[in-house]
């Protein structure tokens, strides 16, 4: 999902006249803590809720899992926050809990393996199907099979056509990179020429006349939208750089999407070792919860929590939670294997909500996944997820993990996970634009909308940068559950849910659709089950007067095979 919020912001900067323009408004960089009606923006109340309600009340600490790429446990707004395992002691080499992993002190790290080594691009969840299922069906007919190989052969085809389009757009996308590069360093050569030495700054640029010539044209649009991202650029100079660094960031988008369609590509065997087709294989990884780029995890680890006190930064929605980083998610697709024991790692080390800014179009074996969601409600965590960044609808197109039992057996005798949250994303933008154009929705499959576009987070390196996408809105809404759980410690995950969903401002205006580009409008109240998006003031409100119920406690041994 990431390196899908990297091409929207490449396609802002390299966009048409249209959409340069559409896309220079900056937002505030606090607005998802802002309120609706005080300060005009469809922000979440945070301010208000702690400023009023909230006020003089007491909080326990509250465990958050950040399933994602890794946390940098050392940035400045989120070093004091880290959830510490007290049971470890640090580089010993001894597992000193017995939990079955060796310095586990501020999670697990299930995308790695011995001596430290990390898996940083992996291949797609439909490479591995591809390659699992090429064996049994290609080049036979649909005739030569019945039932579940006829099904499985189906999709085999299905995927073999996408890889085959994927692939396909993937070079496009590259040849489509060198051009724009030309075009930009030809437009940044006419910028540093017109503006003879003096500082390039928002008034400078905006002083171009931009009906000189069309270089003139194009590199006042960079700027102009480089600068609405928070470009720190003082120079023509320092723009190139910052410019050649996303450039190359979308060559190496490209790559990593072909790369991913082979399924050659896949180094898990010879860095994790583990069995890939065990799913309840558990003690393989490595500690480092960091990994090669967590930009991604780091992002979502501050908007939940960064320290709102220190006078640094941004403030995180929650004002106490302690961040457990349980890195999962490469550059590519996450093994639903490692889905499943992350979801079983934060239970069973006392998260109480865990945050999961991921989703793919395939699912390898969605059971195992079930089966640590079921855990997790067993132990009353609740889990909040992306609703996925493709304009499209979750009610009509798969998007997983999701709250869907697939399989019903034994142990569950629902449809759907009971401790669940989907999120779409909010644009700062009110009216018509006010859901994110690249949100998923689903009237069904989405459950709330929170803020999305210009996040302005935590990122590693002790530096903070402007994110979008639903992975940014999933951590709002973690956030506001953490919150709740925080200050009313007996409320249980169903209450948080049910409050959050409750308490949303509900929307009956007339928006964009999301992927439509404006082509088609609906009303928001039919983008989601509530029809809002979340209001933080609204939820604590709403939480001072729910009686809450006794909480189960959360395990501290290592999960089992029959716990997924």
């Amino acid at each position: 999902m990431k390196v899908k919020i990297l091409m929207l912001l490449l396609a802002a900067c390299f966009a048409t006249a249209t959409n340069v323009a559409a896309q220079a408004k900056k937002a505030p960089d606090n607005w998802f803590n802002l309120d609706p009606t005080t300060d005009k923006i469809n922000g979440m109340s945070v301010e208000k809720a702690y400023q009023t309600l909230l006020k003089g009340r007491k909080s326990t600490p509250v465990v958050v899992g950040v399933l994602d790429s890794g946390v940098d446990p050392e940035h400045e707004d989120l070093k004091e926050i880290m959830w510490t395992n007290e049971g470890e002691i640090a580089g010993n080499g001894i597992d000193d809990d017995k939990n079955g992993y060796i310095d586990d002190v501020h999670g697990w790290n299930y995308i790695g393996g011995k001596g430290g080594k990390n898996i940083h691009h992996e291949t797609l969840e439909m490479t591995r199907l591809y390659g699992r299922y090429k064996p049994l069906y290609d080049g036979k007919a649909e005739a030569d099979f019945s039932g579940n190989a006829l099904k499985e052969y189906k999709k085999y085809q299905l995927i073999k056509k996408e890889i085959e389009e994927k692939v396909k757009e993937a070079k496009g996308g590259l040849a489509q990179l060198e051009g724009q590069k030309n075009m930009i360093n030809t437009s940044l050569d006419a910028l540093e020429k017109m503006l003879s030495g003096k500082p390039m700054t928002a008034e400078s640029v905006k002083e171009l006349d931009e009906k000189a010539n069309k270089d003139i044209q194009i590199a006042k649009k960079v700027a102009t939208n480089m600068m609405a991202q928070g470009s720190k650029a003082a120079s023509v100079a320092d723009l190139r750089k910052e410019v050649a660094e996303q450039m190359q960031e979308g060559v190496d988008y490209y790559q990593g999407q072909i790369d991913g369609c082979d399924p050659a590509k896949s180094q898990r065997k010879e860095i994790v070792g583990d069995d890939e087709n065990n799913s309840y294989e558990r003690n393989y990884g490595n500690n480092d919860v960091q990994g090669p780029d967590a930009s991604h995890g780091t992002h979502v680890a501050g908007i939940i929590g960064a320290i709102r006190s220190n006078n640094k930064g941004i403030k995180g929605v929650a004002d106490n939670v302690r961040i457990m980083s349980v890195r999962t998610v490469p550059d590519g697709d996450e093994r639903d294997k490692d889905v499943a024991n992350a979801i079983i790692y934060a239970v069973d080390n006392g998260a109480q909500v865990l945050n999961m800014s991921f989703g793919k179009a395939y699912s390898w074996d969605k059971e195992a996944v079930d089966k640590a969601v079921k855990y997790a409600a067993e132990k009353d965590v609740l889990l909040v997820h992306a609703a996925g960044n493709d304009g499209e609808d979750n009610d009509k197109t798969e998007n997983y993990p999701n709250d869907k039992i697939e399989k019903t057996s034994w142990w569950s005798c629902n449809k759907t996970h009971k401790n669940w949250l989907e999120i779409g994303a909010l644009n700062w933008e009110g009216g018509e634009k006010m859901p994110a154009g690249f949100s998923n929705y689903g009237k069904d499959q989405v459950d709330v909308f929170a803020p999305g576009v210009q996040i302005t987070s935590t990122t590693p390196n002790g530096e903070y940068k402007a994110f979008q996408g639903t992975s940014m809105a999933s951590p709002m809404v973690a956030g506001v559950a953490a919150m709740l759980r925080s200050y009313f410690p007996e409320l249980t995950a169903a209450q948080v849910k049910e409050i959050i969903m409750k308490s949303a401002t509900k929307q009956e205006v007339m928006v964009n659709l999301p992927g439509s580009k404006g082509a088609k409008k609906v009303k928001f109240s039919e983008l989601s089950q509530t029809g809002g998006f979340v209001n933080a003031y609204e939820a604590v409100k709403m939480a001072t007067e729910t009686k809450g119920k006794k909480k189960k406690t959360s395990g501290g041994v290592a999960a089992n095979k029959d716990k997924a």
